[in-house]
């Protein structure tokens, strides 16, 4: 019995600890990514010119604004290209301290993760082929559309609550916008969405064959996310962003990838 007793507790002992150990990291503060010297940030660099290659290197509005947080903590800034759609789980696993990438602040999305003010305002574009019979956001009625997968334009033309007033007949998924592109060239889809700006680089290299329609699918706002519960990050995080456009550096580094027209 006595026995029994000591390996009983041990085994309350143990129960007791696996289930902090499986919650993952816990929230960090500033202070603790200050102490581990490193911001870890994750993004998709396909999407220019947000974040994007240059060579080996990752570019862009978004690694310049997390550069400007970093600096801000004191610490150097780690950039993971990994795919869109497993950016909220490196949060939720604590692979990444926040997600810059282009991503809109959705509600759906406020359910797992924390996010920053929005720092820019963005559109889904509809890309089609010159000779496209789609000429307005309604005649995607029916039609084969292409998205990213996990974007907003995904979300949006899934419609999987059905309030969306556009009702497509496929959705066809892909890593890369180009990769959709492709497919609109080769006339395996009717038309992509994307984002605005990515939506323009892509037109600007194919514009013989592709082009870009007046009318925005959605309108929507760019925020940093951050894993959920992270209270004084997410206040270190509105504070830069303030400060970036209060000081008209946010304007500067947005003109510098992004034509004024």
């Amino acid at each position: 019995m006595k026995t029994g007793k000591k390996i009983l507790a041990f085994l309350l002992a143990v129960s007791m600890m696996v289930p902090m150990s499986a919650c993952g990291s816990k929230v960090k503060t500033p202070e603790d990514i200050q102490n581990a010297g490193t911001l870890y940030m994750a993004t998709n660099a396909e999407f220019e010119p947000f974040e994007y290659k240059d060579g080996d290197e990752v570019v862009g509005i978004d690694i310049e604004i997390s550069q400007k947080i970093a600096d801000k903590l004191g610490v150097e800034l780690e950039v993971s290209d990994i795919a869109f759609d497993t950016l909220i789980t490196a949060l939720q696993s604590g692979k990444a301290d926040i997600v810059a990438a282009g991503m809109t602040a959705s509600e759906d999305r406020k359910k797992n993760v924390d996010f920053s003010d929005p720092y820019f305002d963005a559109s889904q574009a509809i890309i089609v082929t010159n000779d496209s019979d789609i000429t307005s956001r309604t005649d995607l009625n029916g039609k084969t559309v292409g998205v990213q997968l996990g974007t907003t334009g995904d979300q949006y033309c899934t419609n999987e609550d059905g309030e969306n007033d556009i009702s497509v007949a496929e959705v066809k998924r892909y890593s890369k916008g180009m990769e959709a592109v492709s497919d609109l060239l080769a006339g395996r889809i009717d038309a992509v969405v994307i984002d605005d700006f990515p939506a323009e680089k892509l037109v600007e290299k194919n514009s013989d064959k592709i082009k870009k329609l007046d009318e925005a699918l959605t309108s929507e706002e760019y925020a940093i996310a951050m894993p959920k519960g992270s209270t004084e990050l997410q206040k270190l995080v509105n504070e830069v962003l303030q400060e970036m456009k209060d000081s008209g550096e946010m304007d500067e580094i947005v003109s510098k990838y992004i034509s004024a027209e």
